[in-house]
């Protein structure tokens, strides 16, 4: 699937009416969807709990924030990827503060071709999380049937009085003999000896 045709979430967190209308140009349905706009830090972090958001994009400052511990915890908290619009002058100091964190800042005021590139970049950095989160959740299951073929080895050894080795093999040539994973061997000796 090309990154064209991927729809993500966003949440705006904008209390600028012109500049929302002038994103909103930039977010066809068609691959921006949900979208939703607050104006506040605190209405923000309400939606942030309620579901996850693709996207995140901040034009700061806000009515009760500047918006930075916003942006810092978003991308902290899920596979979010923030943008966060400051004014000029303060952009250089901002940028300090939450770039370490993977926050994509950029000065206002801003172009609407600047801000097309800015979500080009956004939808690469968010597939670079996908991957990662794939990764990881790979890594987890197989934690998790080491986990598992480890307490059904430590099974046989205090119940059947096997050695390690050969509960590892008992478990390794069931699974091949039954063509099933060491897991569902594993799974089976617990249910057994437990």
């Amino acid at each position: 699937m090309s990154l064209r045709e991927r729809v993500y979430s966003v949440l705006i967190v904008s209390a600028a009416k012109n500049f929302n209308s002038a994103l909103f140009d930039l977010l066809p349905e068609s691959r921006y969807a949900p979208v939703t706009v607050v104006s506040d830090v605190s209405a923000a972090k309400r939606a942030f709990v309620e579901r996850a958001y693709d996207y995140v994009i901040i034009n700061s400052p806000l009515p009760d924030d500047i918006g930075t511990h916003f942006a810092i915890d978003a991308c902290n908290a899920r596979s979010t990827v923030v943008l966060l619009l400051v004014r000029s002058e303060l952009y250089a100091q901002i940028y300090d503060k939450v770039a370490e964190y993977g926050v994509f800042t950029l000065p206002k005021p801003t172009s609407k071709p600047m801000l097309a590139i800015a979500l080009d970049w956004m939808s690469g950095a968010r597939e670079r999380l996908r991957r990662t989160e794939r990764k990881t959740l790979s890594i987890e299951e197989k934690m998790e049937e080491i986990r598992i073929v480890n307490r059904a080895k430590w099974l046989l050894i205090s119940e059947i009085k096997m050695d390690e080795p050969q509960a590892h093999r008992y478990i390794e040539k069931q699974a091949m003999d039954r063509c099933i994973s060491k897991r569902d061997v594993a799974e089976e000796i617990i249910k057994t000896y437990s």
